[in-house]
């Protein structure tokens, strides 16, 4: 490599470097911290640290540092333990943002780091014995190093394909699996980028770009994310019914109604009180996991948000509005098997109230007041029917 191409090299390195630093100031500044957030973080520090031993081992090859056998074998090896750390602290990204159960029992994280363990014992006891397989007379780097530095890597990203692309087999609604998908294949394509620099053009710092290009994509998704959604059920937020609402051609479709469901849960502040808020907020899940099975059942196109504490609300567009009690009779019956599932010591009901949107002169606030005050007159038929009950 030549002096010019080295400092091209390395100067691209650095952009990369204050990037991902001020991403990671940013997210550090941020006051919700949330799991992913954190993960997020540490992908970034591992790439921080991966460019910057990949400058000096550019300021190597191209003969503008002495070039010994101790700063050639920590470099490498140096390149190849922060390569290794970015992809599992990737796959430990990507376990939180799926929300792979059982993802911090200390068994599955074992399993997860063995093959980092396995690989740098392997490298380190072939330096010591066969150091020839991996570094020449000459002190360039041999295809046994290239081999160690993509083995580890490749396990990781296949592990996260793998996850990804079951979650997508399993998810019916088609943004979600779209959304697995996403998740799974954009980092193959910074392996790729990677692979193409190493075999063929070692000077041009492609590993580089893809890796910025990645972390940007994920970094806005986030964004994105919690501007739109509610971060304890992953529905859509209010901010995000606001959005939606405004743009009419959500709300008018040829041939169909538009029609709002307002939603609450019944006896909610008696499980926060008997059971407490940790409880409450695992209520609140099940309710709106139960809400997005119920909605992925049905063909008719639909718009589900958490509206604020236990309310939620549906906009609809059946053919006919008998759909729309269908879906609420749905909506239940997924509660019940919900709470037989998760054993629940309660019992997960839900109120609601629905209004058609009229066209003209109505709008989509009248709409949500008439389906509110029909919420309230279903809450007190519930209420009266526990009286005559007890």
């Amino acid at each position: 490599m030549s002096a010019a191409f080295a400092a091209y090299y390395v100067e691209a390195n650095i952009v990369c470097i204050i990037v991902f630093g001020i991403l990671l100031t940013h997210n550090h500044f941020n006051i919700d911290r949330q799991e992913k957030q954190i993960k997020y973080d540490r992908a970034l520090l591992g790439f921080i640290f991966y460019f910057a031993v990949d400058c000096y081992w550019a300021l190597i090859v191209s003969e503008l540092v002495p070039k010994t056998l101790h700063s050639v074998v920590a470099d490498v090896f140096l390149i190849y333990l922060f390569m290794s750390m970015i992809t599992y602290f990737w796959l430990d990204y990507v376990m939180a943002v799926e929300q792979a159960p059982h993802r911090g029992r200390p068994i599955n994280r074992f399993a997860v780091i063995f093959p980092f363990l396995v690989s740098t014992a392997a490298l380190i006891l072939n330096y010591l014995f066969a150091p020839q397989f991996l570094i020449n007379e000459e002190l360039d780097t041999l295809p046994g190093f290239s081999m160690y530095l993509i083995t580890v890597p490749c396990i990781y990203l296949v592990a996260i394909l793998f996850y990804t692309m079951r979650k997508a087999r399993e998810e019916e609604n088609r943004l979600e699996k779209r959304r697995h998908l996403f998740i799974g294949f954009l980092p193959l394509l910074t392996l790729a980028a990677g692979l193409v620099q190493t075999m063929f053009l070692p000077h041009v710092p492609i590993y580089c770009s893809a890796a910025m290009i990645l972390m940007l994509m994920f970094y806005i998704q986030d964004i994105e994310t919690r501007v739109s959604v509610d971060p304890l059920t992953s529905l859509n937020n209010r901010g995000q019914l606001r959005r939606y609402t405004k743009q009419k051609a959500n709300l008018y479709m040829d041939d169909r109604l538009t029609v709002v469901v307002m939603m609450d849960i019944n006896r909610f502040k008696a499980i926060n009180d008997t059971y407490g808020h940790a409880e409450g907020d695992r209520a609140l899940v099940i309710a709106a996991e139960a809400l997005k099975r119920a909605i992925n059942g049905s063909s008719m196109p639909s718009f589900l948000c958490r509206y604020g504490g236990d309310e939620f609300i549906l906009i609809l567009h059946p053919s006919a509005i008998g759909e729309t009690e269908q879906l609420i009779r749905s909506i239940r019956g997924e509660l019940r098997q919900a709470c037989a599932a998760e054993h629940t010591p309660y019992q997960l009901s839900v109120s609601a109230g629905y209004d058609e949107l009229r066209g003209g002169q109505d709008t989509i606030q009248s709409c949500i007041q008439r389906a509110d005050k029909k919420l309230y007159l279903d809450k007190a038929y519930d209420r009266l029917g526990e009286k005559i009950k007890t």
